[in-house]
């Protein structure tokens, strides 16, 4: 794998619309370590509405100078995760972070002490027209906000607790090697979390295999460790959610983002009664493969002869574009803007994070950090994180700070609408039945992957939180046997399973993320919801869409769904999914037969 500076400078995300260097971020940090502490200076007055206002404005100044140096200094260590530099730029904001908190932590005390009718009255006053739903949601959250000395006792903890995430990271991307791993004529092959994917798309059954044992098997080797971090981040999410006055760490989640729980379980319910296309999925591939019994090291494998497709980064963007076409000129110019202006980080590079993600702030145009391997694969990937970065751009353009912001729960919905386009525009385009039998695979892989392995997370997620608040423990005997249980279930009897899948949940980050996973399944069925209504060219499809990505925070998530063709509060909007599931599952059949 090459070293950073090895990877062309184009290839490269410009982080220095956050800051301009090392040197200017200590200035600055330095600066901000003297701005924070005219907060504290309004303690005790925010009864009087001017106080308040200067207050609140001055708060969303100091957090878009925090968001300009977390992402400058985060993404340096993405790059670079053994970044000694890196690192402590980090450490030291983190720090700052906290006396932040600490010396703001009297404002939701102080609003939450605030009456009904003058929290409704602020939200009729023009002054505060941009602070609509701030005072909104500390309506909502008067019951959880703690007393003065309580908040601020939290405000402190912060440097002390927590970090389980932190861990995990520099665990996985720099202490872990992988080694080699061989295929069925023993030839070695370098492996890593990058390639993973390649080798599990692989023609090679026994590298697939080997892929599979040893991706899995490695966390396995340090199972005592990683149990022990991930339940003391279950513990810490459990108590601090009772601490607020919440239920449970799932009631918490939901209530914050002004979500439901019962899209939580009827997400749930729904994907449980339709798990058999994800069987019926996996028997096609038997039959493809010509095998005696599909293993979960198949479910991968290719079934088409199609020539596997290779494409530079030029020729990805280009799909893209072609195939995104249809949210028009406007939307395309803005991947062009991306590309020219360097907000893609492309290649993997030594100590770069694995995986790929999008991340913005206020005030500046979003990054994307890829690891680009040229396969499908790698496109689809492209495709979905500019997803995300479009609907930051869009969202950050159209509305002020206080409401640009958007929820995790809807986070997922432009990056998986996005993937639907370009399949359907790939589908459509297919010259042979192997293309539509690889397109079929690919649809139906990633609902594999979204809908029901991001449920199965959750459904893991949530035990081990239950487990915790219970009062029983969480070891990782049942960690492993619970996710063994799970797998058993969604996989079905007929697929063979290896001991080392029992491991699999320990190398799964989002986990760090409470509740995080069942809203890639969610996002998925509200984008599948969202795409088929554009191309069917539904009136208003796309400009509704388009509102979408451009409302922040303006309204709930569920509401802001709602408005632009997806329900997820009506059980049909789950049945018509899974309905086109099925369809793709037949279809899929025909093309195999």
């Amino acid at each position: 794998m090459k070293n950073r500076a090895e990877i062309e400078e184009k290839y490269k995300w410009d982080i220095t619309k956050f800051c301009k260097s090392d040197d200017d971020f200590y200035k600055r940090l330095n600066s901000l370590g003297n701005k924070i502490k005219v907060i504290k200076t309004y303690e005790g007055k925010l009864t009087q509405d001017d106080i308040l206002f200067e207050c609140l404005e001055k708060c969303y100044a100091l957090n878009k100078e925090f968001g300009f140096l977390t992402l400058y200094s985060e993404l340096s260590k993405k790059v670079d995760n053994a970044d000694t530099m890196a690192n402590e730029m980090c450490d030291k904001l983190s720090i700052l972070g906290t006396k932040y908190s600490t010396y703001s932590a009297y404002i939701d005390v102080e609003l939450a002490g605030f009456s009904d009718e003058k929290l409704k009255n602020l939200q009729k006053d023009r002054r505060f027209k941009n602070y609509k739903r701030f005072f909104q949601a500390v309506r909502r959250s008067k019951k959880h906000i703690l007393s003065k000395s309580e908040e601020l006792l939290i405000s402190k903890l912060g440097d002390f607790l927590g970090g389980y995430s932190d861990n995990f990271d520099k665990f996985a991307d720099v202490d872990l090697d992988f080694g080699e791993i061989e295929d069925s004529s023993k030839k070695k092959h370098p492996f890593n979390q990058s390639n993973f994917t390649l080798y599990a798309e692989s023609e090679d059954r026994t590298l697939r295999k080997n892929a599979y044992k040893r991706m899995n098997g490695k966390f396995g080797e340090f199972i005592n460790f990683i149990a022990n971090n991930y339940a003391s981040d279950v513990k810490e999410a459990c108590t601090f959610a009772k601490i607020r006055n919440y239920k449970s760490a799932l009631s918490r989640e939901i209530y914050e983002e002004e979500t439901s729980e019962k899209v939580y379980y009827m997400l749930l319910k729904k994907v449980r009664e339709n798990v058999k296309i994800l069987q019926d999925f996996y028997e096609i591939k038997r039959k493809a493969l010509k095998l005696d019994r599909v293993a979960i090291y198949d479910t991968f494998a290719p079934i088409s002869k199609m020539p596997k497709l290779k494409f530079t980064f030029e020729e990805a963007t280009e799909l893209i574009k072609k195939a995104l076409n249809v949210l028009g000129d406007d939307y395309v110019a803005l991947i062009d803007k991306a590309v020219k202006e360097r907000w893609i980080d492309v290649y993997p590079n030594l100590n770069k994070d694995s995986g790929a993600f999008s991340w913005g702030c206020y005030g500046a145009t979003p990054v994307v950090l890829c690891n680009f391997e040229g396969n499908l694969s790698s496109v689809f990937t492209l495709a979905h994180e500019l997803g995300h970065a479009m609907h930051s751009y869009l969202s950050n353009t159209h509305q002020p700070i206080q409401t640009a912001g958007y929820v995790i729960f809807v986070a997922e919905v432009a990056s998986i609408t996005n993937e639907m386009l370009l399949l359907d525009y790939l589908l459509k385009n297919a010259k042979t039945d192997e293309e539509k039998k690889y397109y079929c695979d690919y649809f139906l892989t990633e609902v594999r992957s979204t809908i029901f392995r991001q449920t199965m997370f959750s459904e893991f997620e949530e035990w081990a939180h239950k487990t915790f608040e219970s009062g029983e423990a969480l070891t990782r005997e049942s960690m492993c046997k619970t996710y063994k249980n799970l797998n058993d279930f969604y996989h079905g009897k007929d697929v063979e399973e290896i001991d080392e899948m029992q491991y699999e949940w320990a190398r799964i980050p989002h986990f760090y993320s409470h509740f995080y996973v069942y809203k890639y399944a969610t996002g998925m069925i509200s984008a599948i919801n969202i795409a088929r209504n554009i191309l069917k060219k539904i009136d208003g499809a796309v400009e509704q869409y388009k509102k979408f990505l451009s409302s922040g925070s303006t309204a709930s998530p569920i509401t802001l769904l709602k408005r632009c063709g997806a329900d997820l509060e009506k059980e049909e909007t789950y049945d018509a999914v899974f309905a086109y599931c099925k369809d793709y599952v037949k279809n899929m059949e025909k093309l195999v037969k």
